[in-house]
This record gives structure tokens, sequence and C-alpha cells, in this order.
């Protein structure tokens, strides 16, 4: 087995320069000295490997793959299915989607493409089987790009008639579904599963069982397809490694079902810093939430497949990174358990909708470009960490619920707030509170095995499945500590609202049981106060305000206004061997940090032992330990300063940390 090595490279796309063998030449000098090591090839290259049907022209590629391993550059090879030829669509319309209206969409842009569809399927084979047969054993192969950011959804009648084989499957009988999905209302009974029609506009789209269960389609019909290209390239090179890009708190696959069938998790992050609205600190935050997610759905080192840069050409306000926050971004990535850190793109393309979408190499081709320069050392810095970090995993200590049944089902309810939920809000809050206080955090859903975990936080956990309820209780009665929150413990998988006391099945672990939930308006919120000594002597609860009665729990904070004054905000309740805790409502973020240094207190432990001084976030893969300054100023500590958006590295010995490698500040300016 070869010895994990940190990878570092783009999103490369020769297939736009073959008529500049100049071009392609410095590109191989410019990433030799770059340190790059990877580049992904291909993605969206099928008109220049088929320019016409059944005509292959593959020998392009050939020779750019021996030319980046000859110069120490290995490829993670894509298939080219997410954007296909213009003969295909003229030829073959039924690869084509159709949207929810039932209009068939004309050929253009990329990801457009029916997952159903037989014949395209057999002509991504074709392709595939292409790819694998040349180059499925070339030893600068070292993984498989499944497609390119998965997504989008097709209403035509070959999708309507899988989705219909899919539902009975999964009920058996009509009269089942109609149960599941309470279809009496409205008078929606549907007599047989050929009357089902996905949910339209200008059609059903009231029965929440059936968008729910559409949605689970739509995510299972996408994964099944990527097996589908998996599984063409296998017969020929049974050994590939495959992997996919994931996206960005992406709504449309659920990615715990899709990392199982895939052999590295990576994702793309386009973050918006320098936001008037937010700090650093807290896009680092939102950043670090997705590494988190990524690294749990598979539970080990992941790549980052894209990032850009500098600005992108597609945000409202596509701002750059100020000098410095490009490595910040890299060796965050690493932390929170990156093997792999890869930007779009390599070069600038010359047109087209992506032409300023900052790259490694600018359309200025120089190497004292600011942004290249920046690379060059994130890449140097990688190169020399990768012997120690490559392929370290993270331990467990507290995990948040992120469960995307949960989220389809919560943000679809009708109810208590039609204008925004305000669910990956809540998680944020939660999540930032566990970093403040230097806890590494890893995500779940209610299919994971929890054992391992020591806090488990489950934010507006509104779908909750018996069989999950019954591990958090199991978890809590063994000794662990969980956090619930308001709008949890509502509705069971179908959608169908639970009877009786809720949060269902959890009231006696909790102590407390919901009496009903007041929603805010966007400008309003409700005094609370501590009734005890860790907390802060007042908070504001806002977007949503849960009422519950107390039985057998402790109040820690509790409402002060309104007709709930006096009702519990914040709860605790010994259980078994542990602690469950219930928060009522959505509280200012700098509530969170105190919050969870009482709960993690002799609980989970801060992986940095200091004081983490304003805008340093912690994080821990092993014995190794990161400090990141997301502050543009020199931060002190430990009798040692980190520079402005610089990361240290410690080594845990024992009980103390030796330190390992302390960035130097990244600096540049204009004026020479």
């Amino acid at each position: 087995m070869s010895t994990p090595v940190l990878r570092y490279g783009a999103d490369y796309n020769p297939d736009q320069w073959l008529d500049r063998p100049d071009i392609l030449a410095q590109d191989i000098e410019l990433m030799k000295k770059a340190n790059v090591n990877v580049v992904s090839l291909g993605i969206f290259a099928w008109a220049t490997l088929e320019p016409a049907e059944g005509q292959y022209n593959l020998d392009w590629m050939a020779e750019i793959i021996d030319n980046l391993y000859a110069a120490g550059v290995s490829v993670d090879l894509a298939t080219p299915s997410g954007a296909r030829p213009a003969w295909m669509a003229r030829k073959y319309p039924e690869v084509l989607r159709v949207g929810a209206d039932r209009r068939r969409i004309l050929f253009g842009e990329r990801h457009n493409h029916c997952y159903t569809s037989p014949v395209y399927r057999e002509k991504v084979k074709l392709m595939n089987q292409q790819l694998a047969s040349r180059f499925g054993r070339h030893p600068g192969v070292v993984m498989w790009h499944i497609s390119n950011e998965y997504g989008g959804e097709c209403h035509c009648e070959l999708c309507q008639q899988a989705f219909r084989d899919w539902l009975k499957e999964k009920y058996g009988t009509i009269e089942a579904l109609n149960k599941a999905w309470n279809a009496k209302f409205w008078s929606h009974d549907y007599p047989d599963f050929d009357y089902i029609e996905s949910p339209a506009p200008h059609g059903e789209h009231s029965v929440h069982g059936l968008k729910l269960d559409w949605k689970r389609f739509v995510s299972h019909q996408t994964i099944d397809f990527m097996k589908w290209e998996r599984d063409c390239i296998r017969e020929i090179v049974p050994e590939a490694k495959v992997c996919t890009n994931m996206m960005y708190f992406y709504d449309g696959v659920d990615y715990f079902d899709m990392a199982r069938e895939i052999d590295l998790a990576t994702w793309d992050a386009y973050p918006t810093w320098h936001k008037p609205t937010e700090t650093i600190e807290q896009t680092a935050m939102d950043t670090g939430f997705m590494h988190d997610l990524i690294y749990s759905v598979k539970g080990q080192p992941f790549w980052l497949m894209e990032n850009c840069p500098g600005p992108t050409n597609w945000q409202p306000i596509s701002k750059g990174k100020k000098p410095g926050v490009n490595i910040m971004a890299g060796m965050q990535t690493v932390a929170h358990g990156g093997d792999g850190v890869l930007f779009f793109q390599w070069r600038q393309a010359q047109g087209s909708s992506e032409k300023f979408h900052a790259a490694m190499v600018s359309h200025d081709c120089r190497e004292d470009n600011r942004i290249y320069m920046e690379c060059a050392e994130l890449g140097s810095m990688l190169k020399e960490l990768s012997g120690s970090i490559a392929g370290v995993g993270r331990e467990k200590q507290a995990a948040i619920v992120y469960d995307w049944s949960n989220k389809w089902a919560l943000e679809d309810a009708q109810g208590p707030r039609n204008k925004g939920l305000g669910y990956k809000h809540e998680l944020l809050r939660h999540y930032t509170g566990l970093k403040q206080n230097g806890i590494d955090v890893q995500m779940i859903n209610e299919d994971s095995d929890i054992s391992g975990y020591k806090l488990i936080v489950a934010p507006m956990l509104y779908m909750l499945r018996e069989d999950f309820a019954a591990k958090l209780r199991a978890f809590v009665e063994n000794g662990g500590t969980l956090v619930v929150t308001y709008w949890s413990g509502v509705v069971n998988e179908t959608d169908l609202c639970y009877l009786g006391d809720t949060p269902h099945d959890l009231t006696d672990v909790l102590g407390v049981r919901r009496l009903e939930i007041d929603a805010m308006y966007d400008s309003e919120t409700r005094r609370c106060v501590s009734v005890c000594d860790e907390l802060p002597e007042t908070a504001s609860g806002s977007m949503l305000c849960e009422v519950a009665a107390l039985e057998g729990a402790k109040a820690l904070m509790v409402y002060d206004e309104d007709y709930f004054a006096g009702a519990p905000a914040v709860t605790v309740n010994a259980f078994g061997e542990g602690k469950a805790y219930y928060v009522a409502t959505h509280f200012e973020e700098e509530f969170y940090k105190p919050l969870y240094e009482l709960i993690c207190d002799g609980v989970v432990s801060s992986c940095w032992p200091g004081h983490l001084a304003e805008g340093v976030v912690a994080c821990s893969r092993g014995d190794y330990v990161f400090l990141i300054n997301t502050k543009d100023a020199v931060v002190w500590f430990e009798n040692a300063e980190l520079a402005p958006y610089a990361t240290a590295v410690y080594k845990k010995n024992g009980d103390k940390l030796d330190l390992l490698y302390n960035q130097m500040a990244f600096n540049w300016s204009p004026v020479k």
C-alpha cells in the first residue's frame, strides 16, 4: 500500500489549449514550481473525446497524462457525463431533462441530462469504458472523478415510471402509500400507483409525503446513475478508486447515502470571504462545518476538489481574497481532515462564462502574479507537512445530527414559519459554540453508528425516527450527553405528526414536554434570564420560541416576557448515567460559547489546552493540533506569535504540545 501524501493541484482543462503547445509546455513548468502533484482532468471534455458519434479521439489525452506523469503530476481522471456533446442531444432528445412544468429543455449549459434514460446510460458506458480501457492502469491515474457536481431532477415519462416503481418497492401496496401520505387530505387517495405524478407547479404540490418521497427518489436515482458510471469503469478496472465532488449544503442528494458508493469524499467550496456582514472567523466556521460534514460522510480524510484562489465569476459580488487568506483556507482544509486541496481552475479560460473565474495561472501567464505566488507558497507548505499529516484520521468527540430527510421535511412543513425556519442558522450556532471552545465536531444522520461519541447535538430534529430516538435514549442512559432543540420529535419518517407528548419518545429523557411553539417575526425577540451561575444573565430568543413544561428537568434559563414568561428556555435533565439538555429557542450567536462551555465541562475536552483568542480556531487530527488565525493581525499565544491568516501545527507529546510548524505571514504588496 502506498504511503499517503497531501494532494495539491487544480482542475485542468488542456482540451481548451490543444492549439497552443507553448501553453501546455508552460503548464508543466509552472505546476512543478508550485509543487502541484495532482490535477483533475477531462471533466467537460466529451466533445473533444468524441466529436462525432462513435469517433473517439483519446490520443491528445494520452499525451497530456504521459507528460504530467513524467513531471510528477498524477491525474484524477474524470468521466465527462456532466455535459454531453451537441450531436447527442440532436439525435437522442430523450437524454435531455424535462422540467417540473413538463417541458423538455433545449441543448446547452450542463447537468441537464436524464439519469433514467437508457440511451444516455449506454452512451456514458461506451465513453467511460473507452477511457478505462486506455487509461485505467496508467500509473499516473490515481483516482477516477465520476462526473461533476451531480444534481438536478428530470420529470420525463421515463423518470415518472421509475418513481412509481420505486414507490411500489418502498410501500408494497397503494393502501400503505395512501396511509403513509395521509392522502385522504383533500380527497387525494390514489387508486393505483399509475395515478402518481411527480410534484408540479400546475399539479400536485401540497401532499408532503409525495414531495418528500420525490426528493428521496431523486437522490436515489442520482446515486444509481453514479453507481452505473462507477461500475462501467470497474468492469474494465475492478480496482479503480472513485470519487465525485459534492457541494455546499446541497439539498438534492443525501451525501451520507452517496458516500457509501465511493472511495473518497470530495467537495467544492466557494465561500464569499470579506463580506461586510460577516467576519472572516464566521466565514471560516461556515466552511469548517462543511469540511466536517464531508469528512463525516465516510469517516475518513477527504479532498477539497474545487476552491477558488481569487474572485469567482458567478457570485453577486465576486470578491477576491486578501493576501494570506488563500493559504489560510488551504490549511483549514487540512486541519479538518483534508488530504487534498485543489483549485478551480489551473488556468483561466479565454472565453465564455468562466473567463473571469480566478485560477492559479491568470491571463497574464506570469509566475510573479500574486495569486500564483500565494498558491505556490501553499504548495510548498503542504509538501513540507505531507509526511506528518497525510492519512491521519480524527478522534470522535462531539457530533451534530445533519439528516437530509429531516431537512427536506422540515423546510416543507408549512409552519410554524414559512419565511425561513432557520435550520442552517441553527446548525451553525451550535457548531460555532463548540468550535469556540476548541471542540472537534463530526456529523451524523439517523442511520449513523453513534457509538464512541461523548456528546450528540440534535438541532431542529423535526423528523425523528423511532429507531433513532431509541438510539439516543440508550446513548444518554449509558452516560452520553445529548442536546436537543426546539421543534424536534414532531413527525415520523413519512412526515405524519406524532400523536401524544413530544418530543416523541424523548420527553422522559429530556424531562420536558412541548406545550406549543410561537413563531417570531424577523424583528421580534423574547428576553430570557439565567437561573444558574454558569450562563449569561440575559439572552434573547428569536425565530421560534417553544413553550415547554418541566417534567423532571432543571431550568437553566427561563423566558422573561410575553405570556410564556417563566417557562424554561434551557434545561438539563439527568437520565440514567448521562445528561440531556433542551434548548427551547434560537439564541443570538454569542450565547452558544458559554452554553457549550457549560455542557462540555467534564464531557469532551478542548483540543487546545489554553485560552483561544478571538478569531483563532483550533482543530485536531490524530496527534496533531492546528491553530488557525482568521484575523488580519498578529495573535500572541504561549509566548509565541501567530501571523495574520497564519496556521501553527503542534504535535502531542504526552501532556505537552510541541510546535511542529509555525507559518510565516504571506507578505505581498503591489508597490515595489
